[in-house]
């Protein structure tokens, strides 16, 4: 599909408490290079600054980063704040906070709840900003999450953020943060082949909440990527539709709800216009229960 006909804007908004964004967004992960963080080959700068630049002419107006997304020679908030400022008005920048990285890349102790407001002040130097608009407490494995949820609301009664989110989070988690302060947004792990964040993602349409999954497309590859092979049901509509499996993912990510927002990542042109194609893919109530019933344990090839 060439790229004048795609726009993110084809599957519809939804509304970050009293932000609208396209529900195809783009996540920044792999801005950094060709594997996640401080692995792999660098991107070429000036592709990366001009797939930002062509998403958001493509309608993008929700991306996700952080400041612990880099690499040894790139900074997924930079290239955001080189290839994108002075920032359109519509532009919504979700960010994370709560995982710590050393400059060497390697990971460190979480940060603790007095901790927080620095990691969001890096995040504003980074970007360039003089608020945030989405900041996700990243949950590391803590059972609770009231004091860390406590210490970024104070942040938001003092205006610099103004919605919170929540990440690799329980339903239990959910419910505590929601008793400290609003939360706009939820972003599990949750794919075709990954459904174990299923109890959130119904929570969320409750409570109109956006469920934002990451690694919808990624699959089993998670932070390194696409998977190399592919489940059968997938290339069999992909095959269909003569469509990408990556737009497969991605349409059947989105007829899980209203509320679900994608934010598919990548640093190159094609696959950016291969993304957003998802949003005009129609599935149908067939391809649907094939795909609902896929075996993760079957793949093509074997």
């Amino acid at each position: 599909m060439a790229s004048d006909e795609v726009s993110a804007g084809a599957a519809g908004t939804w509304r970050l408490g009293d932000l609208t964004v396209n529900r195809i967004g783009l996540g920044a992960m792999r801005l950094t290079g060709s594997a996640a963080f401080h692995e792999g080959t660098p991107r070429d700068r000036s592709q990366v600054i001009g797939v930002l630049r062509r998403a958001v002419e493509l309608g993008v107006n929700h991306i996700d980063t952080a400041a612990f997304y880099f690499s040894a020679l790139r900074s997924a908030n930079e290239l955001i704040n080189s290839a994108l400022a002075p920032y359109p008005d519509d532009l919504v920048i979700a960010t994370k906070v709560g995982p710590t990285r050393d400059a060497s890349g390697e990971w460190t102790t979480p940060a603790r709840p007095d901790q927080l407001r620095g990691q969001v002040e890096e995040n504003l130097r980074q970007l360039g900003r003089d608020h945030l608009d989405v900041v996700n407490l990243r949950i590391m494995g803590q059972a609770s999450i009231s004091e860390h949820f406590g210490a970024l609301s104070e942040l938001r009664d003092a205006g610099l953020v103004r919605h919170l989110g929540i990440s690799n989070a329980r339903p239990d988690h959910l419910a505590e943060a929601r008793a400290i302060a609003p939360v706009v947004c939820v972003q599990n792990r949750y794919g075709i082949d990954a459904r174990g964040g299923e109890a959130l993602l119904r929570a969320c349409a409750t409570h109109g909440i956006a469920f934002v999954p990451f690694f919808s497309i990624a699959g089993e590859g998670r932070e390194s990527g696409a998977v190399q092979a592919e489940h059968e049901q997938i290339l069999t509509v992909a095959r269909a539709h003569g469509v990408s499996p990556s737009q497969v993912r991605l349409a059947w990510t989105l007829r899980q709800g209203g509320h679900v927002l994608a934010i598919p990542g990548t640093g190159r042109p094609d696959h950016l216009v291969d993304n957003l194609a998802a949003g005009t893919l129609q599935l149908t109530e067939e391809e649907l229960t094939l795909l609902d019933g896929l075996d993760t344990g079957g793949r093509a090839g074997r």
